[in-house]
C-alpha cells in the first residue's frame, strides 16, 4: 500500500497522463513528457509502473475502479440493481461518461492507437469486469436469471450484446439522436428480454442476491485499485 505522498504523486502522474492521452492520443504520448508535466524526473515514473503500456493500463484501471465503485453504490441503495439488465445498464453509462474507458470499449484507434493491440489492456476487456461468472452464479442461484441458463451460457451471448452496444457508436447515423440514457434502456430491454426470469423475484432474492455480489464487485474493485497503484518489483 503507498503512503499518502506516494499515492498523490501516483496520482498525479496518472492524471497528468489521462490529459495527455485525451488531447494527444497514445501514440504521440511519451513518459519523458508525462514526467515534465507531471513534475517529476523519468525515472520516478518508472518507480511506479515498469513500463508506458502499464501506465496507461493503471489510467484505465483507475476509471474501472470508479466505475465498480459506482455499481456497488447503486446496489447498496436499491437492491434491485443488482438484476443483470440493470447492472449492465449502468456498466454501459458508467463507462461511457469516463473517456478512456470509453475509448476502449469503443475501440478508438485516434486516442488508444496501438495500445488496443497490447496486452496490457485485457484486463479491462474481460470477463471479471463485464459479468464474472461468481457473480452469474448468484443471480442463478437467487433465480434472477432465466431457469433454464447456466452461467456459462453466457459467455458468448453476454459480451457479443453488450460489447455491441459499444462497438456500434462509430457506425451510428447521425441523424439518430439518442442520449447515453436512451440507449442504456435499450440495453437493458434486451437483457432483461432474452436473459432474464419470467416472473419478478421477490424483495428478498433480490436483497440477498445484491448482498453477495456487493462483496464480489468490491473484491473486483480492490483488485483494480492494487494494479493500478501497486509498485512494480525490482
Amino acid at each position: 500500500m503507498l503512503d499518502d505522498d506516494r499515492l498523490a504523486r501516483a496520482d498525479r502522474i496518472l492524471d497528468t497522463a489521462k490529459d495527455l492521452l485525451l488531447r494527444w492520443g497514445y501514440r504521440r504520448v511519451s513518459i519523458d513528457e508525462i514526467a515534465k508535466r507531471a513534475g517529476v524526473g523519468k525515472g520516478t515514473v518508472y518507480l511506479h509502473w515498469r513500463s508506458r503500456e502499464q501506465l496507461f493500463f493503471a489510467v484505465g484501471a483507475r476509471e474501472a475502479v470508479e466505475m465498480i465503485d459506482a455499481v456497488v453504490a447503486a446496489m447498496r441503495a436499491d437492491p434491485t440493481e443488482v438484476a443483470l439488465h440493470r447492472y449492465m445498464r449502468r456498466f454501459f453509462v458508467e463507462a461511457m461518461r469516463r473517456p478512456v474507458l470509453r475509448a476502449i470499449f469503443t475501440r478508438d484507434a485516434e486516442t488508444l492507437g496501438a495500445f488496443l493491440a497490447s496486452p496490457a489492456r485485457r484486463p479491462l476487456e474481460g470477463a471479471k469486469l463485464l459479468a464474472s461468472h461468481d457473480y452469474l452464479a448468484v443471480l442463478a442461484e437467487y433465480g434472477l436469471l432465466r431457469e433454464d441458463l447456466r452461467p456459462e451460457d453466457l459467455d458468448y451471448p453476454l459480451p457479443t450484446i453488450v460489447f455491441g452496444f459499444f462497438g456500434v457508436e462509430p457506425l451510428l447515423p447521425p441523424h439518430l439522436d439518442l442520449d447515453l440514457e436512451a440507449k442504456a434502456e435499450h440495453l437493458a430491454d434486451i437483457l432483461r428480454r432474452v436473459f432474464g426470469p419470467a416472473a419478478e423475484p421477490s424483495a428478498t432474492a433480490y436483497t440477498g442476491a445484491a448482498s453477495r455480489a456487493i462483496t464480489i464487485f468490491g473484491r473486483l474493485g480492490r483488485d483494480f485499485r492494487d494494479a493500478a497503484y501497486t509498485t512494480p518489483e525490482r
